[in-house]
């Protein structure tokens, strides 16, 4: 045996010890004890909307602390509007929140790739798509607008929304983006083959919310019987 294949066969082991070594498994997903995700996002918008936000730290400790690792409790799938920016909505600090953006908070196999290594990896309970009002890419959408490019692609994902709202009365933006909040929400509560086991088993949460930009509360649309997560 060459010194090149002596190297590489001790080398693959290490390297695939180094890549699965800080996966969880469902059992050892945490939960806050004090507040769950959902309440802290909740009374982080509260905060947020009455301008008594409390993320103003040290920075330079807080980027310390975390160089390595980070442990964020939920994962905010958002869209890319720079007028909804997740940690200042919700008043959270580094390390507390997994974000996945994207125009019209649509989701791919890489954003649900990019989730599920916030949930499985990082150990965050709670999954939350996050829509807003005056979404560009949803109104781009209900007015049928075309492009030659790849904003097109990003249209074609809404459209299941407009087509399930087209028939209603009053504010047909409004409708189609929180249709589109719960469209997504269902796709990855069936997305296979973790998200999907992780609801069954009943370790994670994935739910929809509604930023209103005027305003800057957060409407959580999903109205849980039992107390989530």
């Amino acid at each position: 045996m060459n010194q090149f294949h002596f190297q590489l066969r001790f080398a693959v082991p290490v390297a695939l010890g180094l890549l699965f070594a800080p996966i969880f498994s469902i059992s050892a997903i945490d939960v806050n004890p004090a507040k769950n995700p959902l309440e802290r996002l909740t009374q982080g918008n509260q905060r947020y909307v009455a301008s008594t936000t409390v993320c103003h730290e040290d920075w330079s400790a807080k980027r310390s602390a975390l160089l390595e690792g980070q442990k964020p409790f939920a994962v905010i799938v958002a869209c890319s509007d720079s007028r909804v920016p997740p940690e200042i909505v919700f008043d959270q600090s580094l390390g507390d929140l997994f974000v996945v953006r994207v125009a019209g908070n649509i989701v791919d196999d890489f954003a649900i790739g990019s989730i599920e290594y916030g949930v499985n990896i990082l150990g965050a309970n709670l999954v939350l798509v996050l829509g807003h009002s005056n979404c560009g890419a949803v109104q781009a959408a209900l007015k049928g607008m075309k492009f030659d490019n790849h904003i097109q692609e990003v249209l074609n994902a809404i459209q299941p929304a407009i087509v399930a709202t087209k028939n209603e009365s009053g504010d047909l933006l409004e409708k189609a983006i929180k249709a589109n909040v719960k469209i997504v929400e269902e796709k990855l509560k069936s997305s296979k083959p973790l998200l999907a086991k992780l609801i069954e088993a009943g370790t994670l949460r994935i739910s929809g919310a509604y930023y209103d930009l005027k305003s800057g509360k957060v409407e959580f649309l999903d109205k849980p019987s039992v107390n989530p997560l």
